[in-house]
């Protein structure tokens, strides 16, 4: 069984997007319907920025999602996926894919909640870490340690088994690093990203966002989308929109997603946007 995946916030890179515009037509008229859409022209920035221009949460996340889509559409015909997941923003790549929402709509609330994740950012800093090499189960039980004590830190991304994404207030990933590396973390990395994403510092976008989503026509897709919060197969439009808005909050439970797309029948994984990060990861998540 086919499954297509689609990655998140981090696989974008200056340039990308830019051959599928110079080779295709259809791709141009993409790209062109992304600018009007969002009333500038993010194109140039795709093209021709810099790491930094694109670093911008509310640059990178629509550049991310209008990139996947177009590698999405130059499969065509091969484009037939007997199921899909998106990491984090790329839920919503996976949701256009699967023709739960239209191109446009999805475009507006990608560019939606990026603007409400840069202005929670903005007004409660926070950060985020990855732990490598430690067991899930020690991984929350630091963090639930450092929550008893009035510090925000929490799993955010289960990226692979070992490689784990704590996202919380400044003081408390800087809390939380070495007393990981004491629990037995080979390594505790912090992150250069814009805020706390996955963590309650995400409640007033969450908030902001839901009112967007609920307004928003949600179709039936053509095949199940494993979604991010419960890593379950959805197909109910109701509660796709609803895994949508908790999702922003909530931790991205994608060593799961994957475990149980294979459970389910998954042998072939194609990864539909820049870079390979999900393709990475689910080898480890294989192994």
């Amino acid at each position: 069984m086919r499954a297509y995946v689609f990655p998140g916030q981090g696989a974008q890179f200056p340039g990308m997007g830019k051959d599928l515009y110079e080779q295709y037509e259809w791709a141009r008229k993409l790209f062109d319907e992304a600018d009007s859409i969002l009333g500038f022209k993010i194109t140039d920035i795709m093209f021709e920025g810099s790491e930094a221009d694109l670093r911008r949460t509310d640059i990178t996340q629509p550049a991310v999602f209008i990139h996947s889509i177009a590698v999405a559409r130059s499969l065509g015909e091969e484009f037939k996926p007997d199921m899909v997941a998106g990491h984090s923003l790329g839920e919503f790549s996976a949701l256009v894919a699967c023709g739960a929402l239209s191109f446009a709509d999805g475009l507006k609330l990608v560019a939606k909640r990026a603007s409400a994740m840069q202005k929670a950012c903005e007004t409660v800093p926070g950060t985020m870490a990855a732990i490598i090499g430690l067991a899930d189960e020690k991984v929350e039980s630091v963090c639930a340690g450092l929550n008893a004590k009035g510090l925000v830190v929490v799993p955010a991304n289960y990226n692979s088994p070992g490689q784990v994404v704590i996202s919380g207030s400044k003081e408390g990933i800087d809390a939380a690093c070495p007393l990981m590396q004491e629990a037995g973390a080979k390594r505790a990395l912090p992150l250069t990203v814009g805020g706390a994403f996955h963590s309650p510092l995400m409640t007033p976008a969450k908030d902001e966002l839901e009112k967007a989503i609920s307004e928003t026509p949600f179709n039936r897709p053509i095949c199940p989308i494993y979604q991010n919060v419960d890593a379950k197969p959805h197909t109910d439009p109701d509660e796709i929109r609803q895994n949508l808005v908790t999702q922003l909050n909530s931790p991205v439970r994608w060593t799961q997603s994957v475990l149980n797309m294979i459970a389910d029948g998954a042998t072939d994984f194609t990864e539909c946007g820049p870079g390979t990060v999900l393709t990475n990861l689910i080898k480890r998540i294989q192994s």
